[in-house]
């Protein structure tokens, strides 16, 4: 990361959290009561100074604090601040996309946004703690492993949504044009709940299973083609729809009912799809997380999102484009359970929502990776085993416990992915880059800042205005800054697929599964219509026939199968490591032999 990484210094020493009573009293007082307990040494001049040219930096470096080291409260405060910033846009995106293809009003849109941060606050700190259990198990990791709903949770949620509309369990509106505007299903989304808790289950079972063995099915071909196709159907679904002016069904051009015009007729400002006025607004956030890039600060850039969100948002409102009614309605204080779902089970997502658990053992075991590494403990082992076993076996519960708080599965949250070659061994991951990049950056893995960063997202949650403000951002400016997110996760897929040999036998995987994932996102509904012609079918089949339409229907899914399943029974035979299609040798090993961790 070029200078925003310098090398490394000693670190301070370890707290006395383990030392008796009066030891604890007078390192609390020396904590509260002296400067150096306040701000100790640390350099916030090279945090925040930005990287403007010819501008010179600050030459040293400010020292690393590790997991349990003494770390002053300020920068414990500070750092925790930027963790809960840099991840504060991917929470803040599945609430608001699940609300707005169910078509909920803007109080319960706020509340899932209020709830998902604070289930998101209070998850976290399970992680945080690692708590030991019997046997030598553990709940929870021990480093800065956030939680968050996962894009791939997202990505399936709308192909369950889309099922519950078409086979009449959520209602519809057919205007005279032949325009379909969905009525409001709060029901749809509490059976996605009810779903996702029974499934947790797996997770929480494949916590056991050790970590060599998942790696071993779920290799960077596969786990890179289903982060590929996460980031590509996004952008599709969600953000490019969003930056013309939003993807409620105004992008259809309707001649008739309140969705002619974008986001609505009743809108401040109301215009047609990808109006100039509203592709510009996009662009502003986008060019602003540029922007940021380049000249910001190591503070700014870790929080390029919001950054983007917080330039569009300031121009949108100036030029009247903003509706503050989700404001003014919204309560000043709010908490878990102010507005709740009929929880139920619908039988065709769970196997779809199966798979998800799966993917997100995977996610869980790059993000642990990448956490521990950035955090410069060891990366193989019994302890390093023990915390891939407790991050996930934590992920599978909080899956069963985030649905009773009404919120879409918590995971370690996977927001953009990374690569990791550690001894030779390439691991693929969509962990959180903003944590582990704030980490990296500020030299701090305490996990003192990562608990003042769930202190800070139980506060933003608790603090229901902020939801207000949130469902607020005009869908130009969301979507230009969700395009550049869902972007990312599928360029970090081809990373992840690049630390694959690219043999006779992995480009027949990426072709044959590519040839599903691509299909679903270049001709929607392909797989739609696949049992129409079956007669009278019982409810059970019809069932089965839902939940295999969802799978073809979600692109990550159907590409992921086909994958996972060549990836098992084709063999690798040995002169395919020796030449490539073209006849030219192959350097086998060459960047795994590296052993360092590239992102």
């Amino acid at each position: 990361m070029g200078d925003s990484q310098p090398k490394a210094t000693l670190s301070p020493e370890l707290t006395p959290s383990k030392h008796g009573f009066h030891a604890q009293a007078a390192f609390f007082k020396h904590k509260l009561t002296t400067r150096h307990g306040w701000l100790g040494d640390y350099d916030y001049a090279w945090l925040c100074l930005p990287s403007l040219p010819f501008f010179k930096r600050s030459k040293g470096p400010p020292p690393f604090y590790a997991l349990d080291a003494e770390l002053p409260l300020v920068l414990a405060i500070f750092t925790g601040f930027q963790h809960a910033l840099a991840m504060l846009a991917g929470l803040i995106t599945p609430p608001i996309i699940f609300a707005s293809a169910l078509s909920l009003d803007d109080a319960t849109s706020a509340y899932m946004i209020s709830a998902s941060l604070i289930g998101c606050g209070i998850l976290s700190l399970v992680q945080l703690s690692r708590l030991p259990l019997f046997g030598g198990y553990y709940l929870g990791t021990g480093l800065i492993s956030v939680v968050g709903t996962s894009f791939s949770t997202l990505s399936t949620a709308n192909a369950i949504f889309d099922a519950m509309y078409r086979d009449g369990t959520c209602s519809f509106t057919t205007a005279a044009d032949g325009s379909v505007t969905r009525d409001p299903c709060p029901d749809a989304y509490g059976k996605v709940l009810g779903t996702s808790l029974i499934c947790s289950l797996l997770e929480i079972g494949l916590a056991f299973v050790p970590p060599r063995v998942l790696k071993r099915f779920f290799p960077p071909m596969v786990t890179g083609i289903v982060i590929l196709l996460i980031g590509a159907s996004l952008v599709g679904s969600s953000g490019a729809l969003d930056w013309g002016g939003g993807s409620n069904g105004c992008q259809n051009f309707p001649t008739s009912g309140i969705l002619q015009l974008c986001p609505t007729t009743l809108a401040p400002r109301p215009l047609p799809w990808g109006s100039p006025e509203f592709i510009g607004l996009g662009f502003l956030s986008f060019i602003s997380i540029i922007l940021t890039e380049r000249f910001g600060s190591p503070f700014l850039k870790n929080i390029s999102i919001i950054v983007g969100l917080a330039v569009g948002c300031i121009v949108a409102g100036a030029a009247g484009y903003i509706d503050g009614s989700s404001i003014k309605t919204a309560p000043t204080i709010t908490f878990l359970w102010v507005y709740t779902f009929k929880i139920g089970v619908y039988p065709p997502a769970i196997l779809p929502m199966l798979a998800v658990y799966v993917s997100l053992a995977m996610e869980a075991t790059g993000d642990i990776t990448a956490s521990a590494e950035v955090s410069r403990l060891p990366v193989d082992g019994t302890d390093f085993d023990s915390r891939i076993q407790g991050g996930i076996l934590s992920d599978g519960l909080g899956g069963f416990i985030s649905a009773l708080f009404t919120v879409a599965p918590l995971s370690i949250f996977a927001q953009v992915p990374f690569s990791f070659i550690v001894h030779g061994c390439t691991i693929a991951c969509t962990c959180a880059p903003q944590n582990n990049g704030v980490i990296a950056i500020t030299r701090c893995a305490n996990r003192s800042a990562g608990r003042w960063c769930c202190a800070f997202l139980i506060l933003f949650g608790i603090l229901g205005k902020i939801s207000g403000f949130f469902l607020a951002i005009p869908k130009p400016v969301l979507g230009g800054v969700t395009t550049f997110l869902f972007a990312t996760v599928a360029v970090s897929g081809l990373r992840v697929i690049s630390f694959a040999q690219f043999t006779r036998r992995d480009r027949f995987v990426l072709a044959a599964s590519l040839s599903f994932g691509l299909a679903d996102i270049l001709v929607p509904g392909i797989f739609t219509h696949l049992f129409d012609g079956v007669d009278n079918p019982s409810s059970g089949l019809q069932g089965l026939f839902n939940s295999i339409t969802i799978i073809l229907s979600t692109p990550f899914l159907a590409a992921g199968i086909v994958a996972s399943v060549l990836n098992i029974i084709l063999t690798q035979e040995a002169e395919e490591n020796e030449v490539d299609g073209d006849g030219s040798l192959e350097e086998e090993g060459s960047r795994q032999s590296e052993g360092k961790v590239e992102v």
